[in-house]
């Protein structure tokens, strides 16, 4: 799989995710066999770019390459100052945003919204790719299907794009108007890959490696990309990565080794944001953790009275003590294709 000059490990890929896809998340999904991963949504607000919110989205520390930002936006010179604003901060491939349904952003006509107006979605793509090109930095395109299902406008804006430079496009295979309701459908991005000459990804929906292998079959696609079922579950790509090899389920993942990656994540996640935001944007993640676990829903009910990161931490680790004294492997993890008898052993690092 290559984008621009970088040639990618493999072909599932870290959607972009408000709130959720920060640095230690996209590091711990890479660490468990994600091929790339995308940086959360950075504002082409000039405004904005030193708020702390910004700055943090904005800080690749550590990070491996290729280092991939979002940018969103409405203005098409706004976008391209993003675009070189990033740059010069280390990101090494730009994805432009329209595949966000969120209502403050579609309310300011960014994101999906701007699949509304073809002519301004492809001015800011040229004026992306201009931007971007002196640099040698590739530009890609997130979006979705269309505004609504009266509207799927994705294949023209894809050749459009394509035309004018973009190097890869990701779709999700939902309109707007739908958000996240609903089922995703495929015929949408079956027909924009057979269009297409550059690499195009699948998204939406992707939550087992069975379905991640139907994926593959019913759009042709190069590569998957997966949001939602990595929130609490970042070995999905390592799963999914081994089903695709091989047709063979892997176990669910050693209780200890969750701990470990868990504990971890949080480590990075206070360094990120401090203690005080930290804790309160950690419980998020560690509920998607737990939730399906024994026990679990009860901790999360805890967890949310706990102020300090040091209880936080240990509360976790002591959790995930107790359900090792009674489990060797995650209970209900690997739920669907990823379960069953036969399946192959997990290797005790991610």
């Amino acid at each position: 799989m290559q984008i621009g000059p970088y040639t990618l490990p493999n072909a599932l890929f870290v959607a972009p995710m408000a709130g959720v896809t920060d640095r230690p998340f996209r590091q711990l999904c890479r660490a468990f066999g994600a091929g790339y991963a995308v940086s959360e949504m950075v504002t082409s607000r000039k405004d904005l770019w030193h708020t702390l919110k910004t700055s943090r989205r904005a800080d690749h520390a550590g990070e491996p390459g290729p280092i991939a930002v979002q940018i969103a936006g409405t203005d098409a010179a706004m976008l391209a100052e993003a675009a070189r604003y990033n740059i010069e901060r280390g990101a090494q491939i730009i994805d432009i945003n329209m595949g966000c349904p969120a209502k403050k952003v579609c309310d300011k006509w960014a994101g999906s919204a701007l699949m509304r107006d073809e002519p301004l979605a492809l001015s800011i793509v040229e004026a992306v790719v201009a931007a971007c090109a002196p640099h040698g930095v590739p530009v890609t395109l997130k979006m979705r299907t269309g505004w609504c299902a009266q509207v799927k406008n994705a294949l023209a804006i894809a050749r459009a794009a394509e035309q004018a430079g973009v190097q890869m496009l990701t779709v999700h295979g939902r309109t707007r108007e739908q958000g996240y309701r609903g089922e995703a459908e495929y015929e949408t991005i079956a027909a924009v890959k057979a269009a297409l000459r550059i690499p195009v990804v699948a998204n939406g929906d992707v939550d087992s490696p069975a379905k991640a292998r139907a994926v593959l079959a019913a759009t042709g696609a190069d590569a998957l990309m997966i949001g939602r079922a990595a929130q609490g579950r970042p070995w999905i790509f390592r799963e999914v990565a081994h089903f695709l090899a091989t047709g063979e389920p892997l176990a669910p993942p050693l209780v200890l080794e969750v701990r470990r990656a868990l504990l971890g994540h949080l480590q990075d996640h206070y360094a990120l944001y401090g203690e005080f935001s930290g804790v309160r944007s950690a419980r998020k993640h560690i509920g998607w953790y737990v939730r399906a676990l024994p026990g679990g829903e009860a901790f999360r009910a805890r967890m949310n009275a706990i102020e300090t990161a040091a209880e936080q931490w240990q509360a976790v680790a002591d959790f995930f003590d107790q359900l090792a004294a009674a489990h060797e492997r995650l209970p209900q993890a690997g739920a669907g294709a990823c379960a069953g008898q036969g399946a192959v052993e997990a290797p005790l690092q991610p």
